[in-house]
């Protein structure tokens, strides 16, 4: 009998990785995420009128809403789509206008 117990353990679910689920549910709970600061108008002004300073080519430093973390990038503004409200850096990176904290040129 006990080699068909034995038989039986081959076909259990296999978890490679013991535990990797459980520890990345815990990281998440650990995580520390950033509220979206909400701009006053005179902030909003203030960001509209950097925004127009900008242009293709720019060298630009940005610090954006991103997975609920603020982050900041710096590179070359590739394009600039006003229609869909973003800002391309460096041929990767695409930003939601409206998730841009601060611009520096």
């Amino acid at each position: 009998m006990g080699s068909r117990i034995e038989r039986a353990k081959q076909f259990l679910p296999f978890d490679a990785l013991t535990g990797l689920q459980e520890a990345l549910r815990q990281i998440e709970k650990e995580m520390e995420y950033d509220e979206k600061i909400e701009l006053s108008e005179e902030s909003l002004e203030e960001l509209q009128n950097k925004f127009n300073k900008i242009k293709q080519g720019n060298n630009i430093w940005i610090k954006y809403y991103k997975n609920k973390k603020y982050v900041e990038i710096r590179g070359i503004i590739t394009n600039i789509d006003y229609t869909k409200k973003k800002i391309q850096i460096n041929k990767i990176e695409e930003i939601n206008i409206c998730d841009i904290l601060d611009i520096a040129v």
